[in-house]
């Protein structure tokens, strides 16, 4: 069993277990903490509240990215309920999605489960959004020890719930990762009427599994929506280094588009000799007369420059 260090003298502030970071309010009183000494903890900032009556250590909390605290809410939520023992509900769209390992964008970090019966919200709590739709134990697998609703319906569920873009963003990755797309067709075509139906038939008619990022996603619905002249995805050229993939090619105008977006936003960070690479590798491609267009998050919500670069390039 863990235990809390000790101090030379009866006025030090109260310890946290030396092994661990995530704790029930329960487990911290075994451990020899009261009530005040959890406050004291949380308030002189060594420990994190994640959701009412459970813990993380603060500096490891601190240390995590957004997807990796998103998902240790979960993980939290899953902890303070004994979830995996008690199977009471199963985790369902972006908590699904975020155990899967799917990209998600612009969406809310809540918990979100479904349960056969609607409890009353207090019980949930307010970082729970609980769903009451219908599901099946063929809805269910298990992944990192947690009830969750399978691939395909992860993704049909929060492609109804999603705008078109982010829902997109999920139908895309979904598959890249082995969705099967005849599964989530059928469960489209047994949900007519339902609310957001629409949304999701959408995303699955205008789906690309070959989309890397949720970034390359948006790109790519962005040059839709505004009609620009559709380039080819991961196109491949040869250079005098060797063979190379673009995220989008005007082949015929020799304009590749690179989408330059995954450090902030997918806890990522590339080395400076990655970075060395990818110059070196344009470069290449430079002297066999391909030109470059590189775009940032920032630049997918400027739309009427973001249009006027890429046809300009084209011209």
């Amino acid at each position: 069993m863990n235990t809390p260090s000790t101090h030379k003298n009866s006025t030090a502030a109260p310890a946290l277990p030396l092994r661990g970071y995530m704790w029930r309010t329960d487990e911290l009183l075994r451990f020899g903490l009261n009530s005040r000494g959890i406050r004291a903890l949380v308030e002189s900032g060594e420990l994190h509240r994640l959701r009412y009556g459970c813990y993380i250590r603060a500096s490891k909390w601190n240390g995590m990215g957004p997807r990796r605290q998103a998902m240790e809410r979960i993980v939290a939520h899953a902890h303070g309920t004994l979830t995996t023992s008690t199977g009471g509900f199963v985790y369902s769209h972006l908590s699904a999605a975020r155990i899967h390992g799917l990209f998600v964008w612009g969406v809310d970090d809540k918990v979100h489960f479904l349960h056969s019966v609607r409890p009353s919200s207090d019980r949930w709590g307010k970082d729970v959004r609980g769903h009451t739709e219908s599901f099946t134990e063929d809805d269910v697998v298990v992944v990192r020890g947690l009830r969750v609703t399978t691939l395909e319906r992860t993704v049909f569920d929060c492609a109804r719930m999603l705008s078109y873009p982010k829902a997109l963003v999920v139908m895309d990755h979904g598959l890249r990762v082995g969705a099967d797309i005849s599964t989530i067709a059928d469960l489209a075509a047994a949900s007519a009427g339902k609310r957001g139906i629409r949304t999701s038939r959408k995303a699955l008619e205008n789906t690309d599994p070959s989309s890397e990022s949720a970034g390359e996603t948006l790109t790519r619905e962005l040059m839709q929506r505004l009609r620009i002249k559709p380039p080819r995805p991961q196109f491949e050229v040869q250079s005098r280094l060797g063979r190379h993939r673009m995220d989008f090619a005007w082949e015929e105008e020799k304009l590749a588009l690179e989408f330059d977006g995954r450090t902030k936003y997918f806890d990522f960070s590339p080395t400076d000799e990655v970075i060395f690479q990818e110059r070196r590798r344009e470069k290449a491609l430079v002297e066999e007369g391909w030109r470059f267009i590189r775009v940032e998050w920032k630049d997918l919500f400027q739309e009427r420059i973001f249009k006027e670069r890429i046809l300009r390039a084209l011209r």
